[in-house]
């Protein structure tokens, strides 16, 4: 009897040559440079925003052949009506989860009460206020249907992209065999695009340094003050939601946590570094069809969760409303505050693809409480960066667990084979295109 053949073996590295290790010395890198030599650090910025664009110039085609393919290869309408209802009903759970311990913390530790008033100047988020009182519901669902077909793919909205390759799926499926050849190239075009994928992600830790030190540069720490109070009050927060919300639903699903944690270091690492959940949406599509995750499932939960499932944007949206009210003395009922967190289960994703949709979403929000001045949003813009890292880590975290639980609930994969593969972590680098 001939011997199956076994799966190749991913090269050992030294610790200097693991990705993100490389991010982590970067962003140490980044933080002494922007706090010694604050006018270079600044300077460093086109490193950060280059390499996010160069990630977003590939995320558009990586979803629509992701998506497209999943969906048109499954072959059965009602898995995706009940996938589709499966992945709705978590994230409007999991995300009043996330909204109702914000609130229920930054009442604990009331970070906006201090002994003198906070100063700030309205006029420096006015574009965001006036972007805020625009942004209707109206507005968010007629933005999801692009101006062409192609203009989703121009302007990068994922919601967009996600759109029209539904449609295209569900032409593809509906051409029975003749459409068979088309879900082929589509296959290769998908390993193209990863394989450009990991080229730019050899350069993440050199974004990191960029991006870090025009931070630090810019911002300066000593500059941060009494908001260093609510900032580590959301970085508690966010941590007890992963641990506790996110633990415990990973349980119940049969995997642990932190092993997933681990699993998905190196993208984590990735965010950090450039305060970007976008620049980890490649590999955390690859390293969950690896996890054996449904291809289907993947390309659906994954892209929709970056605009439906912002648990760590919902934490910092209850937080960052009731710090306001806190920080320019404006007495919140409970009924105001409960008003807030309904607003913002809203609003959250009514800001999707707008520049700056934290502070839209926000704005949009505190409209709902015309006593809480709506241009006290100026006190949160210089530690904005900072908490940033921590609300796209948390996305992050949450999406990849969401698209775990939906698939155990499908069967698509045991628990045993999943917990197998999440004591195997393979680095970006060595993973081959397009493989599962």
């Amino acid at each position: 009897m001939k011997p199956q053949a076994m799966p190749p073996v991913p090269p050992r590295h030294r610790w200097y040559q693991i990705l993100y290790v490389q991010v982590l010395i970067a962003v140490a890198m980044g933080i002494a440079i922007g706090y010694f030599h604050p006018k270079f650090g600044q300077s460093l910025r086109p490193l950060g925003d280059g390499f996010i664009k160069l990630v977003k110039m590939i995320i558009a085609p990586i979803i629509f052949c992701t998506v497209v393919h999943g969906i048109a290869s499954m072959g059965d309408g009602k898995k995706l009506g009940r996938l589709g209802v499966k992945t709705l009903v978590y994230f409007e759970v999991v995300s009043t989860f996330a909204l109702i311990i914000g609130l229920v913390v930054v009442n604990v530790l009331k970070p906006g009460v201090h002994k003198e008033p906070f100063s700030f100047d309205p006029a420096t988020v006015q574009s965001f206020v006036e972007k805020g009182h625009t942004q209707t519901t109206t507005d968010f669902l007629l933005n999801i249907i692009p101006k062409s077909f192609f203009d989703a793919f121009a302007t990068g909205d994922i919601l967009q992209v996600l759109l029209v390759s539904i449609l295209t799926a569900f032409a593809i499926s509906f051409m029975g065999e003749s459409g068979k050849p088309i879900l082929s190239s589509l296959a290769r075009g998908e390993k193209v695009f990863f394989g450009i994928m990991h080229i730019v992600v050899k350069v993440a830790p050199l974004a990191a340094l960029g991006a870090m030190s025009y931070t630090v540069g810019s911002q300066g720490v000593g500059a941060l003050g009494p908001l260093l109070w609510l900032m580590a009050g959301f970085y508690l927060t966010a941590a007890i939601f992963v641990v506790v919300v996110l633990g415990a639903i990973a349980r119940l699903a049969g995997f642990s946590i932190f092993r997933f944690i681990n699993y998905i270091k190196e993208e984590i690492f990735l965010v950090l570094g450039t305060s970007s959940s976008e620049t980890a949406l490649p590999g955390i599509l690859e390293k969950l069809r690896r996890l054996g995750c449904a291809e289907s499932t993947v390309g659906f939960v994954v892209p929709t969760g970056y605009s439906f499932n912002l648990d760590g944007t919902n934490i910092y949206m209850t937080m960052s409303a009731v710090f306001l009210a806190q920080a320019t003395d404006t007495p919140l009922t409970l009924g105001q505050q409960i008003t807030l967190l309904l607003v913002a289960m809203v609003s959250s994703k009514g800001a999707t693809g707008v520049t700056g949709a934290g502070f839209v979403a926000l704005a949009a929000t505190l409209a709902a409480v015309p006593s809480i001045p709506v241009e006290s949003l100026a006190l949160l813009l210089g530690i904005d960066r900072f908490m940033s890292e921590c609300r796209a880590i948390t996305n992050l975290i949450g999406n990849g667990v969401a698209t775990v639980v939906i698939s155990r609930s499908e069967n698509e994969v045991t628990s045993a084979a999943l917990n197998e593969a999440l004591q195997k972590p393979v680095s970006m680098v060595d993973l081959t295109p397009g493989t599962a």
